[in-house]
């Protein structure tokens, strides 16, 4: 079979991993093709929550203002409500996403950007039609079928569904972001734990104005609690808003151990009018379909040349709202260490630390994601849904709780308390942000991350501890007085940067004398009165954790690969073994 193309890296799937890697490896340079066995990108809304640690990342793409664009701003997602219908009685909100004020300052500090709603349908033609405009290809109808690789590169087998005929695309690289049945991670022998299909679900995706039931309380996800909802999917039944307020989706779940329901228009209809709670109100189906909770995660995403990304390696229900953001930045983390390994800039053993440091992100996103399915258990009990089989029964003890009695007095603090602790599923900054990498990548310094009772999937955790995010700060450009920067936007762009400040000109002789004797660039960024920008709020000196004259060394993916707490006479080959290290030189 001939070869007939060849590219450095190929990518199957162009959902989100596949799309954003695609999109990153453009804009750093690198030859690339998307194949998908699909004739156009994805049509329903499918994932939406985009957090702030996704965002830097297309931040630093030049797409951000274009997601804005498409996107439900963070006070249009609102808080999380709870009822008995949309149209019936709330039981209860929820602050969500960093909108209670206290919260939203949290987040304001954390990050230049701001979370948001971004349907994956708008978000999948973003990542691809500006990876085309930056050199990226991408092929329809084209499905993946086999691989094969050797010292050289992989050869990979594929159909062509316009034609019907199979050919072979000979890449250096394969990324599988195809995908929780990935076809490339199966090939690849990639092992897995956990279980598939443990629960439930459908998606019903309509159009209908509620703007009666929910424009008084905007929120992204509105909770349903009425019997049936305790049985499968993802903890309760949801209507999630799609558009405001005319577009939705409703998650259901159903009995994994019975037959999966017949989905019909007439059913559809019936399901969501029963949440909405409005017997009469006109509702036009656009689409639904039926899936599975999973609880499993690769425990390898490496095998040679093959990589796997994105839901490939990561299977779990929406909660948290982490999987497409979880594949964006699996792909952030290997696309500049594909980039600086094909440009001969690093070994191939940087490569590695794609598995060491994503996978632990990997196994932690799957077991939140379930275990936020399970912490809906105590609003059931709190409610009396867990107590009995019967539906009117069930109705009749969450009426229960307006009683003037000292058992409705303990349901009504059960239930507070139950819908409070969801702030871990709807309010965790910490899951989002507190990524810590460990891996020859990261010169460690032996600090410790996180300190002692830190709660990590809560608050977010600002620190310039090596293998941690560079903390956000704004800083005033002396070349543009006007012109006010984050940490951040002096980072990133596909190459390293190196952030000091008055006192460490050795740290910027250093990383000069290594991009003249490699070719690798160091950015260098000095910090102070007429230098390259000013702390013009003086807070940088509160979380830089490190003296002025001290350093950090931030990789292309804005994580901190090293750190010095003050200026050394050997400044210049401090930085030559940490940037070898981290190149795997």
């Amino acid at each position: 079979m001939a070869i007939l193309i060849e590219t450095d890296v190929l990518i199957v799937g162009s959902g989100p991993a596949g799309g954003s890697m695609s999109l990153f490896l453009s804009t750093y340079g690198i030859d690339n093709l998307v194949v998908t066995r699909f004739g156009r990108l994805v049509r329903t809304p499918r994932a939406h929550i985009t957090n702030q640690r996704t965002m830097e990342a297309l931040r630093d793409m030049g797409v951000e203002d274009e997601v804005m664009t498409y996107a439900s701003p963070k006070h249009i997602m609102g808080n999380n409500v709870f009822c008995e219908t949309l149209a019936g009685e709330e039981l209860g909100r929820l602050h969500s996403w960093q909108t209670h004020p206290m919260r939203k300052a949290e987040a304001e500090m954390a990050s230049p950007t701001e979370m948001n709603d971004t349907p994956q349908n708008f978000m999948e033609p973003i990542l691809i039609s500006n990876a085309a405009q930056r050199g990226g290809k991408i092929r329809y109808n084209t499905e993946y079928l086999s691989h094969e690789q050797d010292a050289d590169g992989v050869t990979v087998t594929v159909k062509d569904h316009m034609t019907d005929q199979e050919y072979q695309i000979r890449c250096k690289y394969l990324y599988g972001g195809d995908g929780g049945n990935s076809k490339v991670a199966e090939n690849a022998g990639l092992p897995f734990e956990g279980q598939m299909g443990v629960g439930g679900s459908m998606n019903i995706v309509f159009e209908a104005d509620l703007s009666k039931y929910v424009a008084h309380r905007p929120s992204v996800l509105y909770w349903v609690m009425q019997p049936g909802a305790d049985i499968g999917g993802i903890g309760m039944g949801l209507v999630r808003m799609v558009r405001p307020w005319n577009k939705w989706l409703i998650v259901w779940g159903y009995d994994i151990n019975q037959p999966p329901p017949e989905m019909t228009d007439e059913f559809a209809i019936g399901v969501a009018r029963d949440l909405i709670g409005d017997q009469e109100i006109d509702i036009k189906i656009d689409s639904y379909s039926i899936w599975t909770v999973n609880n499993m995660y690769g425990t390898n995403n490496t095998n040679g040349r093959v990589f796997c990304g994105g839901d490939a390696m990561h299977r779990h229900p929406p909660s948290n709202g982490l999987g497409s953001n979880t594949s964006i930045q699996d792909s952030y983390n290997l696309a500049w260490k594909l980039a600086k390994v094909i440009k001969g800039q690093a070994a191939e053993s940087l490569l590695e630390t794609y598995n060491t440091e994503r996978i632990p992100v990997a196994k932690q996103i799957v077991t939140r994601a379930n275990q936020s399915i399970d912490e809906f258990g105590p609003i059931f009990d709190a409610i009396g849904f867990l107590s009995t089989e019967d539906p009117d029964e069930k109705k009749a003890n969450m009426a229960k709780r307006k009683d003037n009695n000292p058992a409705a007095a303990a349901q009504r603090e059960s239930l507070r308390k139950a819908i409070q602790f969801k702030r871990y599923e709807f309010d965790a900054h910490g899951v989002d942000l507190n990524h810590f990498y460990e891996s020859p990548a990261v010169v460690a310094d032996g600090a410790p991350a996180p300190p002692d009772g830190f709660d990590m999937e809560l608050t977010y955790l600002r620190t310039t501890v090596p293998g941690t995010k560079v903390p956000h700060n704004w800083f005033r450009d002396s070349s543009d007085p006007t012109n006010i920067v984050a940490t951040l936007d002096l980072c990133g762009g596909g190459e390293f940067t190196l952030l000091t400040g008055i006192g460490g000109e050795g740290w910027v002789e250093g990383a000069n004398a290594y991009s003249a004797a490699t070719g690798v660039a160091i950015n260098t960024v000095v910090i102070g009165p007429g230098r390259d920008v000013e702390d013009i709020y003086q807070e940088w000196a509160e979380i830089r954790d490190i003296d002025e004259d001290g350093c950090l060394l931030v990789r292309p993916d804005g994580y901190i690969g090293y750190r010095s707490m003050s200026v050394a006479d050997n400044a210049d080959e401090l930085i030559a073994n940490a940037m070898n290290q981290i190149l795997g030189k």
